[in-house]
């Protein structure tokens, strides 16, 4: 890709119902935190242009961002848990480790606490990961690993937890051990902030006598406030 087609890319994107202000690509292509943006977009349903959100996203591989800069590090972690996510859909999962892998590094080389990644997210990206690659013994044993280095942290809003526990409820799940998967959840949802609307509705799908385990798991999800939205401490 050549600065040519980089602008007609960004034109297209500014006509989408996105929408972005145009000055999110001021810097044009040879600023890769440009690209990188023009990546996430084009990833999108909408716009449906995996080859070139790939080559984008890929020329921002091996940047280092400044290590002094929270915003910097959080947007080279999210192009590369994009990346790995667009591999993990087109079942690359070898290509989706790697990305992943090098997300979380980006991530835990610092002690900031960023804006949108949520270093709990990461980790359950890698499991999730692994668990489809038939590696769900030693992805479990990461999540175990996880929770007991933090549950003991005096931090109420907690990720490592959050995930971790979730993973474990959703192996449990998958096992048809419903009261272990509960169990799981609610030790999930100790570690997140959870508003009174949330409460009630949980309460509602964790009375769930069935043994359809995912289905109460999917309905604990829906009743769950969205990660993205939450105050988190680590």
């Amino acid at each position: 890709m050549d600065k040519e087609q980089f602008d007609i890319l960004v034109d297209t994107v500014l006509e989408t119902s996105a929408r972005p202000p145009r000055n999110l690509f001021a810097g044009g292509y040879d600023d890769w935190h440009c690209r990188a943006r023009l990546a996430h977009f084009l990833a999108m349903p909408e716009l449906n242009r995996p080859e070139a959100a790939k080559e984008l996203f890929l020329s921002v591989l091996k940047v280092e961002p400044d290590e002094e800069n929270a915003e910097d590090i959080e947007e080279k972690t999210y192009a590369m848990q994009h990346l790995s996510q667009m591999e993990r859909d087109a079942e690359n999962y070898e290509a989706a480790l790697e990305y992943i892998n090098l997300a979380l590094e980006t991530a835990e080389n610092s002690d900031f606490l960023y804006r949108y990644i949520l270093r709990g997210e990461l980790w359950a990206d890698r499991w999730n990961l692994m668990h489809l690659m038939k590696r769900t013994e030693e992805a479990e044993a990461e999540a175990d690993e996880r929770i007991e280095c933090f549950k003991d942290i005096p931090a109420a809003h907690n990720s490592y937890l959050y995930y971790g526990y979730r993973f474990k409820a959703q192996l449990a799940a998958q096992r048809g051990t419903a009261l272990i998967a509960k169990d799981y959840m609610h030790m999930a949802l100790h570690a997140m902030e959870l508003p009174p609307i949330n409460q009630e509705k949980l309460k509602h799908a964790f009375e769930a006598q069935h043994e359809n385990v995912s289905w109460i798991l999917a309905e604990i999800d829906k009743a769950t406030p969205n990660p993205d939205n939450l105050h988190w401490d680590i």
